[in-house]
């Protein structure tokens, strides 16, 4: 094993070839919550932005990654998700980049949310009672919306979309990209070697902050769903002393030591979402970002984005 030392001290591993120049590591944000999340289907309904809570947690993540140098932010087109991606791109370390502190926020189509077609618009738990739900939790890669897409659809653009940014912004970049849970399953899913059949086991809380970084050989996915938590180990790592490079980064590390989840999992009650395996429900949101309890999302009916 290789160990290595964040910019913030923590000592952590790196998976073999991690630490090797010419990763693009890419900050993947789900949208804060909404009024309706967890209760209907939104899609591409418009005009829907964020809540309270919703403000309350983007503006607690802006303050996360405000020392976090980012290349892009790129967003979906939805308002939900371009607000989120707007208060994290108004606490910007001052540069080139983000003069003043602030950084533009650039709309990307392909990762906006899944085109549910008729769908669109209705409760989940009314949703839950068609035929093709059944289908939507147990097949996912089978299915096309009524009048809208096939979910294999939505995971081929929005990987097709963090591909082309990678090469865009080339080698060493950190860029962040606001999306909705279904996308960013999906695009998890990737990286993981996941069939698509199988995202439903990959949690996207609101607000959440997922971490892959792509390298020419295979993607290594450094956090999913963290929600709190120093990231320090996203920082630019400082040059070497004296100028030179060992290439030590590159060690024999397994994954179990990727320095990984921010503190998601441990010391917290897990949501409504965890429990049932989804990743489209609520998360509790406790102190100044509470805007009262949020109703859980029914067991039967938690995965598929809200």
């Amino acid at each position: 094993m290789c160990p290595t030392v964040s910019p913030g001290g923590r000592p952590r591993l790196l998976c073999m070839g991690e630490g090797k120049s010419g990763l693009t590591t890419v900050l993947l944000v789900r949208h804060g919550l909404t009024e309706v999340t967890g209760k209907i289907l939104l899609g591409w309904t418009p005009g829907v932005g964020l809540d309270d809570r919703g403000r309350a947690q983007a503006s607690a993540l802006a303050e996360r990654l405000a020392g976090i140098p980012l290349a892009a932010i790129v967003s979906s087109p939805l308002d939900r998700c371009h607000q989120t991606a707007q208060a994290i791109a108004g606490r910007r370390p001052a540069g080139p980049a983000a003069p003043g502190g602030t950084q533009a926020v650039v709309t990307d189509d392909r990762v906006g949310e899944c085109h549910y077609g008729d769908w669109t618009g209705k409760e989940l738990v009314a949703l839950a009672g068609e035929p093709l739900w059944k289908v939507v939790q147990s097949q996912p890669s089978a299915v096309t919306f009524p009048g809208g897409e096939a979910l294999r659809d939505t995971q081929a653009r929005g990987v097709t979309a963090v591909r082309e940014w990678n090469e865009r912004l080339g080698p060493d970049a950190t860029w962040l990209l606001c999306s909705h849970g279904d996308v960013i399953r999906t695009v998890v899913a990737d990286a993981l070697g996941m069939h698509l059949d199988m995202y439903h086991r990959i949690t996207v809380d609101p607000c959440s902050l997922t971490v892959v970084r792509y390298g020419d050989h295979r993607p290594f996915v450094r956090r999913i769903n963290d929600i709190g938590g120093s990231v320090a180990d996203l920082l630019p790592a400082p040059p070497p002393p004296g100028g030179t490079d060992d290439g030590g980064d590159g060690g024999t590390g397994g994954d179990s030591g990727a320095g990984g989840n921010g503190g998601a999992g441990a010391g917290r009650a897990p949501s409504e979402d965890e429990i049932v395996g989804g990743g489209a429900g609520v998360v509790p949101v406790t102190g100044a970002a509470s805007g009262g309890p949020v109703p859980p999302v029914p067991s039967s009916t938690s995965r598929l984005e809200a």
